[in-house]
């Protein structure tokens, strides 16, 4: 005869057969790991047990209870609906309760009458003249066009972001960037805050400053931080190619404000900073698509020239329809697996042969999936054989007439300019940003992913991976936990497929 203790908790791993020794049959509950995290949901989940409640580990159509912590309603159906794709059981049949529920319920040793304080509100219908709240919490769950509606709340959110990033708080920067990026999303201008009802994303802070942009035209907030002495010096230091947030900041407290001050100010340069101050100019005026297309042109004849039926793709914002850009970026790959080991070199060596790069840092490949395994690296840096460079672009010869702008050109110290090469030293040409990745064909599709961000939108494809679907997503590779196994997609098209996501075209992805 099986003593009692332990047919008790056989009986609970049984799945259905709980229901018969439940104190409570009536009550199946689900505890949403979402937020709560692993060990909590363990923790939980025992306790509940030993007080007489069955407490699911999955989420079936038997659930009466879906828990969680720190959800909105809207994030928790979402959840639901992307575990029962295809219109199963969601939360319009489960009651979606807050933690404080359950936990009032362990204390009193019964389920309690389930109040309004519980309940997670799902707004189903839009208050008058407000917007439906369709929107999804990830941005890999959305479209984003590259022309939007809400350029003026955008871009006061941009500016906090930027802001929080140089005083190197991390999480708020990521917070206005994700507000921002679902009012991007929106199909039609925000007037007012009741517009936003239901609208994921949007924290208190952000609410606070969108709130006074509409109702005053401006935010004394961003205003100040424009105009404060820190966020522009921060601005212009990071703008030299060769300095990171910290090196900006340890000069900023050293007294330096321009990259001016950087070069006269006595400090060992790497070679990428002094490229940076040497072209400061050229780096920080945007690049156009044509410039991108010529520079497209010049790299696939370096490419054939070396590995004749590599393949070479444009990748970045242009990718995504961008006009303009910081820098342009390609992907190189053949067809034929290891082909491509050890081209990066011989492509630099054609490119510097011809007096082509000003600047040239090249990595070898140094990832091995045997030996990393699907643990989610601490960055999402790839670890593809890449070249981070500086291309000498010829100028096409064109009038004055033709380009009027060349004139001022000239003479770029009467603009206001701090430093960087003159363009009267050498008119025919312009320094440009050039980042080149090869990537083996097998890992193309997650490279391809990767390198076309924009960059909130790569960092949701993995936060919900992880999150939601429990797997590891990085620029080389998919792992799933639940089946621990690497999964071998050949497109994007099927990495959003093997995520449970719609597939969302570059065009869209511009959270």
């Amino acid at each position: 005869m099986v003593p009692l203790k332990r047919r008790k908790t056989n009986s609970r791993s049984a799945g259905s057969d709980d229901i018969a020794v439940s104190k409570f049959p009536s009550v199946i509950i689900f505890l949403l790991e979402r937020k709560m995290g692993a060990s909590r949901k363990t923790f939980l989940t025992g306790l509940g047990r030993r007080k007489g409640f069955r407490v699911e580990e999955c989420y079936s159509q038997l659930v009466t209870h879906v828990v969680s912590e720190n959800n909105s309603g809207e994030e928790v159906r979402d959840w639901l609906e992307a575990q029962t794709p295809g219109g199963g059981r969601t939360g319009d049949s489960a009651h979606l309760l807050d933690i404080n529920w359950f936990t009032e319920s362990m204390a009193a040793g019964h389920p309690v009458d389930i109040l309004d304080r519980h309940r997670l509100r799902v707004r189903t219908e839009p208050s008058h003249g407000a917007m439906v709240p369709t929107l999804k919490g990830y941005a890999c769950q959305r479209r984003t066009p590259l022309q939007h509606h809400n350029a003026l709340l955008t871009d006061a959110l941009l500016v906090l972001a930027e802001n929080a990033e140089f005083c190197e708080d991390e999480g708020r920067s990521v917070a206005f960037r994700r507000a921002g990026a679902v009012l991007k999303a929106l199909p039609q201008a925000v007037h007012k805050m009741e517009d936003l009802q239901g609208v994921p994303c949007l924290g208190g802070h952000s609410q606070r400053v969108i709130k006074e942009i509409l109702e005053d035209g401006t935010s004394r907030e961003v205003e100040m931080v424009l105009q404060s002495e820190q966020y522009q010096a921060m601005k212009a230091l990071t703008n030299i190619f060769g300095v990171g947030v910290k090196t900006a900041d340890r000069w900023f407290r050293e007294g330096l404000r321009l990259p001016s001050d950087a070069l006269n100010s006595g400090h060992k340069l790497n070679h990428a900073q002094q490229a940076g101050l040497q072209y400061y100019d050229d780096l920080n005026t945007p690049v156009t698509k044509a410039e991108a297309d010529s520079i497209g042109q010049i790299v696939e004849e370096a490419v054939q020239a070396v590995l004749p039926g590599a393949e070479i793709t444009l990748t970045g914002g242009f990718r995504r329809g961008k006009p303009t850009g910081h820098d342009v970026d390609f992907l190189i790959t053949h067809p034929e697996e290891g082909k491509e080991e050890g081209l990066m070199p011989k492509v630099v060596s054609w490119l510097e042969a011809r007096g082509l790069l000003l600047y040239q840092k090249t990595n070898i490949n140094s990832y091995l999936e045997a030996t990393d395994g699907p643990a989610r690296p601490p960055h999402n840096m790839d670890r593809f054989e890449r070249c981070f460079s500086i291309f000498r672009l010829e100028r096409p010869r064109a009038s004055p007439e033709q380009h009027p702008q060349a004139v001022g050109e000239e003479q770029p110290q009467e603009r206001g300019s701090p430093l960087g090469r003159r363009a009267s030293e050498s008119p025919g040409w312009k320094a440009v940003r050039v980042d080149l990745v090869v990537s083996p064909v097998s890992q193309f599709a997650f490279a391809l992913l990767g390198w076309t961000g924009s960059q909130l939108f790569e960092r949701d494809l993995r936060r919900w991976a992880g999150q939601e679907k429990r797997m590891s997503l990085s620029s080389h590779a998919l792992y799933d936990s639940t089946q621990n196994r690497y999964l071998r997609p050949c497109s994007e098209a099927e990495i959003f497929a093997l995520l449970g996501l719609e597939f969302i075209p570059p065009s869209e992805r511009n959270a």
